[in-house]
């Protein structure tokens, strides 16, 4: 049985029995947003949640075990190139940064095309590391984060580009728009710094310290005249990040941690 019919059968189930989503929960060990999500069809669950739940509703979970799906625990492997790619954006992000400030400093120099090609490369990376926090949103829901996210790839595809049309064409200077760019990224790291302190119960309080790293240092971006110190707790956040979405990505494919454990330390 698959979603959007085995959240049908679920809510009917449950009615049928005269049930509120919070009455089921406390028979099942689950949280309210995961029944939530199950119902409406958002997520398909593990194998032993729909067992849970069946069980809780006294219904036969051999009937639906043959049609459901008898998959291995594991993540996405999508999940894993974001990751992949998060971590070659680190380190060719230090190139950027100075390649940009040598560029800045002295003028249009002959090594424009490999600029560009770090430029490209750079955003190509983390986006890709971006969209996977997307997609791992849909496990570990959080609506703020998530608005966070398509914020800071909206912004790097509208800079990257201007950026390449300045370094392809010649008629604007990066120097003329810089401060502009850099004051929007400011915003954008401190919107996603709010976005991980939204989440609660997870990993004792490194969500809370990931999140205000970010919004420490795009605060400290965003004034101008304290970028350079921003730059330490940018790169420390940017760490936490790479961290948590590993964690993250470890824990959907541990095959003894139940759904419940796992949506309820991650809930907003």
């Amino acid at each position: 049985m698959k979603q959007p019919q085995l959240g049908k059968k679920i809510s009917e189930l449950r009615k049928a029995k005269g049930l509120t989503q919070e009455e089921l929960v406390e028979k099942c060990n689950l949280n309210v947003r995961t029944i939530q999500r199950i119902e409406s069809g958002e997520v398909t669950p593990r194998s032993y949640t729909v067992k849970a739940l069946f069980e809780a509703l006294d219904y036969q979970w051999e009937e639906v075990k043959n049609g459901f799906a008898n998959e291995n625990r594991k993540a996405p492997a999508y999940l894993y190139l974001g990751f992949a790619a998060g971590v070659i954006y680190f380190f060719l992000a230090f190139f950027e940064i100075g390649m940009e400030y040598e560029w800045i400093e002295e003028g249009k120099g002959q090594g424009s095309w490999s600029f560009l090609a770090v430029k490209i490369a750079t955003f190509l990376t983390y986006a890709s590391f971006i969209y996977g926090w997307v997609r791992l949103e849909s496990f570990v829901p959080n609506q703020v984060l998530k608005i966070a996210l398509w914020t800071m790839l909206g912004a790097n595809a509208i800079w990257y580009s201007i950026d390449c049309y300045a370094l392809i064409t010649g008629q604007l200077a990066l120097e003329d728009y810089y401060l502009v760019k850099l004051s929007s990224f400011g915003l954008c790291y401190a919107f996603l710094g709010i976005g991980y302190l939204c989440y609660k119960k997870l990993w004792s309080n490194i969500p809370q310290i990931i999140g205000a790293l970010g919004l420490i240092s795009g605060i400290l971006i965003f004034s101008g005249i304290g970028v350079i110190f921003g730059l330490i707790p940018l790169t420390l956040f940017e760490i936490g990040q790479l961290g948590l979405m590993i964690w993250a990505i470890n824990n959907i494919g541990r095959s003894n941690s139940p759904d419940s454990t796992f949506s309820a330390e991650f809930q907003p």
